[in-house]
């Protein structure tokens, strides 16, 4: 029997209060048992009556007005990283959530990750996260261990967080100070039936780690991605009212059947879509042919929670190989925020206000706006496939300097390179760089309407932009040098990298390195600049291939773009004359000088 520790703030709260909360101790059960059976301490509590949860010991909990506030409702199915996670029935004053303590819990499926629902309490306040180990079992008889931090509801990293609330309920009143929940997933076996996972045991008094759901993150077998966009930021819109938005991608994978992916990333309330359609671009915003609706568990339209993302039901429509879609999504309500891709490098389109649902339209005359950034929507699929290579980057792989509506950024090259040639499998591309990222610090600090797009760090993203992507197999990390710029040491840069790699790695991804390329001449790329990266690349070069090495391979982009004459600069030939990124003849150059053999896992 495990006995939990009862702070003298607790037992006056409830000697106050009279409200009985949730038992914290039980019998252990002999075996794996559902999740909800486990649960041992409420942590939501009904904005009226405070006194019914404890979330952290000292008689605090989240506000089931704020989450649902946030779509968060009881019992609800949430979306987040390409996982599906039940919320608990919360808000009746029962157990809501399971305080890990090294429980068996039941889970059934075969996949490329369990996610979970977690957050860190400490009855003294705010802290610095709970971690601890536990065990992946499988039907075999065999098992893996994995490692799982749960950071503070209070004050962890937003950057990572699921969702954040605006407050939390006390015994004496609600309070104004943000909390968190978190959607962390920890690497299993990939091939083998997972049939339970054993929670970590308590860490101590001092703090607990909380569970609230857990599932198993299918692999999206069947299907390739053909196109995807990393979100960058959340920023104020419009607003928008009754309008239709028609989105114009570059499609790289071909198939005879698609999905589409929309995100409500780093939001605080939901979002409704009334329809969304999908088609080959003609003219301008005009379709080559009639718009093919979506369905969202077979309806029209849907609503996406705060935090979470919705894929749409297959549908049968010809993703021509190469080729521009328009993808439709009608916004019946008010938005004055959203989450968006901040450098499309391609103009779409927007209806005017009150113009209603134009998204089965296939003229153009109702789009009398246009728009420069892709919000909400964040990737394609198509059935059948090899599967994906994401490439993991920042200004350089989003595109600058390769021209408007032209296709012509690195990883467009690429994608044209695989689809043109049998040697290795064609893979989709998935570019997921973010203009003026970092590796190893946020510019977007991941919470809140943001005038800045440059994301959060790669490190922060990854889970979200390249483990959840569809069928990725490989990820090209072609990124760092905004780091050095900013001042970041060589061995803070090296060190994001190498967490990129292991955990990549872990769940089973090729790790392709590529060499940062110079950028003398720019307004800040001082010689400690250029001594800081050629630190990083010198690292990547005598750590990528092999069997024991820190990168499966190495892409040499330094070695490519740079002045033979003087290496701190790039090739005047390759300079898109700001001198830090390439025109599109290097970012041709950069894409037609990879082995493309270099790009397939190993067995």
């Amino acid at each position: 029997m495990r006995i939990r520790l009862v702070t003298t703030a607790t037992l006056l709260t409830l000697a106050a209060t009279a409200v009985p909360v949730a038992a914290q101790a039980a019998e252990r059960p002999s075996g794996p048992q559902q999740l909800a059976k486990l649960f041992d301490n409420t942590a939501v509590s009904d904005d009226a009556d405070p006194g019914a949860a404890d979330f952290d010991g000292a008689g605090s909990s989240f506000s089931a007005g704020d989450l649902a506030a946030a779509g968060w409702t009881p019992g609800r199915k949430l979306d987040i990283d390409a996982a599906e996670l039940r919320l608990p029935r919360y808000g009746r004053g029962a157990p809501d959530n399971v305080v890990a303590d090294g429980q068996s819990v039941a889970l059934r499926g075969t996949g490329n990750a369990v996610s979970l629902l977690v957050a860190g309490s400490s009855a003294a306040g705010p802290g610095t996260g709970v971690s601890g180990t536990g065990t992946v079992r499988y039907s075999d008889g065999s098992a893996s261990p994995y490692s799982l931090t749960a950071p503070d509801w209070r004050s962890g990293p937003l950057t990572t967080k699921a969702l954040a609330l605006p407050g939390f309920n006390t015994p004496d009143g609600p309070r104004a100070e943000a909390t968190r929940l978190y959607a962390v997933t920890v690497p299993v076996t990939r091939g083998k039936r997972i049939t339970s996972l054993t929670l970590p045991e308590d860490p101590g008094p001092d703090s607990d780690l909380h569970v609230f759901a857990a599932s198993v993150r299918p692999e999206a077998t069947g299907w390739t991605g053909s196109w995807a966009a990393s979100t960058s930021g959340y920023t104020a819109v419009g607003p928008w009212t009754d309008r239709t938005l028609r989105l114009v991608v570059h499609a790289g994978a071909g198939g005879d059947s698609t999905r589409v992916r929309l995100a409500n990333t780093f939001a605080a309330s939901p979002v409704r879509f009334g329809q969304a359609t999908v088609a080959v671009q003609g003219e301008g915003a005009a379709t080559a042919g009639s718009p093919v609706p979506l369905t969202f568990g077979g309806r029209t339209g849907t609503t996406v929670a705060a935090g979470a993302e919705v894929v749409s039901d297959p549908a049968r429509f010809t993703v021509p190989p190469g080729s521009n879609l328009l993808v439709s999504i009608h916004l019946p309500e008010t938005v004055s925020a959203a989450p968006v891709h901040a450098l499309a490098m391609q103009n779409s389109y927007i209806s005017a206000d009150g113009s209603g649902n134009r998204a089965a339209d296939s003229g153009a005359d109702a789009f009398t706006g246009t728009v420069g950034t892709w919000p909400f929507l964040t990737g394609i699929d198509v059935r059948g496939g090899p599967g994906s290579v994401v490439t993991l980057g920042d200004s350089i792989t989003d595109g600058h300097s390769s021209g408007t509506g032209m296709n012509q950024r690195w990883p467009d090259v690429l994608s044209d390179r695989l689809r043109a040639q049998d040697e290795v499998p064609r893979y989709g591309v998935l570019n997921q760089g973010i203009s003026a990222n970092r590796i190893v610090t946020d510019r977007y600090k991941g919470d809140g309407v943001s005038s800045d797009v440059g994301g959060v760090s790669a490190q922060h993203r990854l889970e979200r932009d390249v483990l959840a992507q569809t069928s990725a197999r490989t990820v090209v990390v072609f990124e760092g040098i905004n780091d050095v710029r900013a001042g970041t040491g060589a061995d803070e840069v090296i060190a994001g990298l190498r967490s990129i790699s292991e955990r990549a790695q872990a769940r089973g991804l090729r790790v392709v390195a590529a060499t940062i390329a110079p950028c003398e001449g720019y307004g800040d790329c001082s010689p400690a600049v250029d001594a800081r990266r050629t630190a990083v690349n010198d690292y990547i070069r005598a750590n990528a291939g092999g069997a024991d090495a820190e990168f499966d391979a190495l892409l040499d982009f330094d070695a490519v773009l740079r002045d033979p004459e003087r290496p701190q600069r790039l090739l005047p030939a390759y300079d898109s004359g700001d001198h830090l990124h390439p025109g599109p003849v290097g970012l041709k150059a950069a894409a037609d000088s990879i082995d493309l053999g270099l790009l397939v896992p190993r067995p």
